[in-house]
């Protein structure tokens, strides 16, 4: 059974996967970011060879979104999957159903802050970014490979995406916010492991010890000083330049309140006033 990783892209989803990484697949909590890949992501393109589908149709291995889930389900064994998929349907294809999902960890980043994190990752201005999150159609793929949409994902809007996976009684969902991984981890973190436990119905407990260590060495200069030593596998290359965007870029010190004029703020507030009252954001 698959427990989801999920988010809207740039939400802090890749640091709550090195600290589940670190915590589960190691001996005593370090960090190592080749234990990322055995949190991979879905859809992705691998996932389909068994399928027959057109590579060149954007949605179309949707079709086979909850087929692939059963054959990765197939040894009945507990696993962690990221994704940026909304909680919905293409085509009446469903992302996936209570028979292949067990649950769900939602990360969740104040829409004001994501804005940013997007421009950096995908070279954009700030408006393009405010429309990319508000873009109920929006889907992502692996852009560096020309007319192949193998590894679509249908992302819709900011809006839509957490919406979806908070609004639905299928599976269990723990909602995180990225802003409390950041002001108070360790407990952040516990209810996460917490979470695992009770879902997976595991009597392992929680082991604070390495749940500390996990932490320490998943901190942002710490992997923002691997990234600059080995390079990180999850940065992309710039459009621009011959050489890859860097994948930790502000992190904690990301304030949309800094970085943008008055005038911009009030228009974000404006935008997400509904949703950043339902976060508790405002």
């Amino acid at each position: 059974m698959i427990i989801w990783i999920a988010s809207y892209p740039k939400s802090g989803n890749t640091w709550l996967r090195a600290l589940i990484s670190s915590y589960y697949f190691s001996k005593e909590g370090f960090f190592d970011q080749n234990s990322l890949t055995l949190i991979q992501q879905f859809p992705q393109k691998k996932y389909f060879k068994n399928f027959n589908y057109n590579p060149e149709i954007v949605t179309d291995t949707g079709r086979f979104w909850i087929p692939a889930q059963k054959i990765i389900n197939n040894d009945k064994k507990i696993k962690f999957f990221k994704t940026h998929n909304v909680l919905g349907a293409i085509n009446n294809s469903k992302f996936t159903d209570k028979k292949n999902t067990l649950g769900c960890i939602y990360v969740v980043r104040d829409p004001r802050n994501v804005i940013t994190s997007l421009q950096n990752h995908f070279e954009m201005s700030k408006e393009e970014s405010l429309d990319f999150m508000l873009n109920e159609k929006k889907f992502i793929y692996d852009y560096s490979v020309k007319n192949d949409y193998s590894n679509f994902q249908f992302i819709s809007s900011w809006e839509k995406n957490y919406q979806s996976w908070l609004n639905q009684n299928n599976f269990s969902v723990i909602l995180i916010k990225y802003e409390d991984l950041i002001k108070d981890t360790l407990e952040t973190f516990k209810k996460v492991v917490e979470f695992i436990e009770l879902i997976t119905k595991t009597q392992k407990g929680y082991n604070e010890k390495k749940a500390k260590i996990s932490i320490q060495s998943t901190s942002f200069e710490k992997m923002k000083k691997i990234e600059r030593k080995d390079g990180f596998i999850e940065s992309i290359s710039s459009k621009n330049e011959s050489q890859k965007i860097p994948f930790f870029h502000l992190g904690p010190e990301n304030n949309w309140k800094k970085i943008f004029d008055e005038n911009y703020q009030k228009k974000l507030n404006l935008t997400f006033k509904q949703n950043l009252k339902e976060l508790n954001y405002l």
